[in-house]
């Protein structure tokens, strides 16, 4: 199979959809890897790089995606790269579908077969393509409120771990899955005082049992959420519902029950957002203010660490890719539940019910994609 990876050119995007050690296993399967000159230089990565690994630099985009027959990337295409889509082709990357009906109706009528690096499974009902990603927005995402938090940036001008004399902010997090948790472990280490909220009592019980002298817990009620809320410094939104838009917990009206200046980090904006008034930004321009409340919505907050974020998930795909590569997608598919169930699109259909339900676009089954 060639395999093609393009630069990311979505805006403040600096990983790649390859690294040069993926590269080098899949050209060592027998395959043939050609990618965009330039394509690693934002997470650390030389041409020179891919060229010792086996890989063949193409100078454009449109010929990557012109003779490859799989594309892997990290961002869902944007518009132009959605024209050069055609059918019969793979492209396997991040997607989100589910807040994006432009690009899903692209998709579609590209003919093209798509399958999402977030709705693969694995046999805990985990994400692991999805899970590296989310280990670095959460990681970050204290790291990024805590900018937003100061003066200067138009927030509260509270320190996390305050001072002798002085406490520490107040830090919500709504959601104890992976994103949560990482985000409470940084936010707790820089000394905040961290609440979290979710639904499921047994992750309740296992994050006190974890981390009970680290960060608190609390039942995520619509009643429970903003009492919390009005008491805190930052929150940070870290609810992920697999392939489907995120659930809007805070609405507008409740913002003028925050604290002026209280700082809201959205990690779940790729999936829509989880405050109603989130927006997506960029991190050339991450923060801005609603009825005087903060908002940092940056819908790709791990390309901010390029390097760590291609690794960590080059690490996590490479192994899909090459039983795609391999096999082909169908009978990768047909033999691996967990890949199959990241199959979004094929020649012209729907294949994920959660986006068909959030888009109320008609699907089929991924049964029934690769019965055809």
């Amino acid at each position: 199979m060639k395999i093609g990876c393009p630069t990311e050119i979505k805006p403040q995007e600096f990983r790649v959809g390859l690294t040069p050690n993926a590269a080098q296993e899949a050209i060592a399967h027998g395959h043939e890897v050609i990618v965009q000159a330039g394509a690693g230089v934002g997470a650390g990565f030389e041409d020179a790089d891919y060229t010792a690994a086996g890989a063949t630099i193409i100078d454009t985009a449109e010929e990557i995606f012109a003779s490859a027959d799989m594309i892997v990337k990290v961002k869902e295409p944007q518009a132009g790269e959605r024209k050069m889509l055609r059918e019969g082709q793979l492209l396997f990357t991040y997607l989100h579908l589910a807040p994006d009906p432009d690009q899903t109706h692209d998709l579609l009528a590209s003919g093209c077969t798509a399958i999402a690096y977030e709705t693969v499974t694995d046999r805990n009902g985990g994400l692991p393509l999805l899970a590296p990603m989310s280990e670095v927005a959460g990681r970050l995402a204290p790291q990024v409120g805590a900018w937003t938090l100061q003066k200067a940036n138009g927030g509260r001008g509270v320190l996390m771990g305050g001072v002798p004399g002085v406490g520490p902010a107040k830090v919500m997090v709504i959601g104890g899955g992976v994103v949560g948790t990482h985000a409470a472990r940084i936010a707790a280490g820089m000394g905040a005082d961290v609440t979290v909220l979710d639904r499921s009592l047994p992750r309740m019980r296992y994050l006190d049992d974890i981390y009970g002298g680290t960060f608190k817990t609390a039942y995520a009620s619509a009643g429970n959420t903003i009492e919390l809320a009005r008491e805190a410094d930052m929150i940070i939104g870290a609810v992920l519902i697999p392939g489907a838009a995120a659930p809007k917990l805070i609405s507008r009206a409740q913002l003028s029950e925050l604290k002026p200046g209280a700082a809201l980090v959205d990690v779940a904006i790729d999936q829509g957002g989880c405050f109603e008034t989130s927006k997506a930004t960029t991190h050339q321009d991450p923060v801005y203010e609603v009825d005087g409340i903060m908002h940092y919505c940056v819908a790709n907050m791990p390309g901010a660490v390029a390097r760590t974020s291609t690794i960590a998930l080059g690490n996590a795909t490479m192994p899909f890719m090459l039983a795609l590569a391999d096999k082909g997608w169908k009978q990768a598919c047909a033999d691996d539940p967990h890949l199959k169930a990241g199959l979004n699109v094929h020649a012209g259909k729907l294949t994920y019910a959660a986006v068909s339900e959030a888009l109320g676009i008609d699907s089929i089954t991924a049964d029934q994609a690769i019965a055809g």
